[in-house]
């Protein structure tokens, strides 16, 4: 269930080196919409950094951030996995993936340590990226007899909709797409006319 109008993802791929005491963490963040394209981005960096000591990652998918998951791959327990959810829920991110490799240096961190390099490896991969607010938005279909044409232009601009698709015949149809925020609205008000037939279509996220 969405309890949000919108939801802030990533835009892109951003690559940070952190050190700490001779390890070398390299953290990547990643944008990501299902658990297969984790994995496969999860294989890609094992390709790129086979030597390295650890891979450990954190992921929230989907609008709602229903999936969620941490790994601390060998490291103490939530001494990787849980910091680097931490970030990812701190700037309010969904679709998200961060995976930190570790190069282990020869000096023992300790778990205040781990904690410490793994939370500040995943901020600065985040911060080296760009974040982008998407708007949740579905989608109907309106058919109407010709000479509500007028009436119905008038609702779908009044309500900021995006028309997808128009056929302009003796039944007209128009296939539309509207913001969540202004659909309920929207949809009342159309309804309010019986010679409007509203379909709802999706919800693209």
């Amino acid at each position: 269930m969405l309890f949000s109008n919108t939801y802030k993802q990533l835009t892109n791929i951003s690559k940070v080196i952190y050190r700490s005491k001779g390890s070398k963490f390299i953290a990547y963040a990643i944008m990501v919409k299902s658990e297969e394209q984790v994995v496969d981005e999860i294989n890609k960096i094992k390709k790129l950094d086979k030597n390295a000591s650890h891979y450990c990652y954190a992921y929230i998918i989907k609008p709602d951030k229903s999936i969620e998951k941490v790994n601390d791959d060998g490291e103490p327990k939530n001494s990787a996995g849980k910091p680097i959810i931490g970030q990812i829920k701190s700037k309010d991110l969904t679709n998200c993936l961060i995976v930190v490799v570790r190069y282990f240096g020869g000096t023992k961190l300790g778990i205040p340590g781990l904690i410490k390099a793994y939370k500040n490896a995943a901020l600065e991969a985040i911060q080296n990226n760009k974040i982008e607010c998407i708007d949740i938005t579905e989608m109907y279909s309106l058919k109407f007899p010709f000479e509500e044409l007028n009436s119905v232009m008038n609702i779908l601009k009044n309500h900021n909709a995006n028309i997808i698709n128009h056929k302009n015949e003796m039944i007209s149809e128009i296939k539309c797409s509207i913001k969540l925020r202004y659909s309920k609205i929207f949809f009342e008000k159309i309804s309010k006319n019986h010679k409007i037939d509203i379909k709802y279509l999706k919800t693209k996220q």
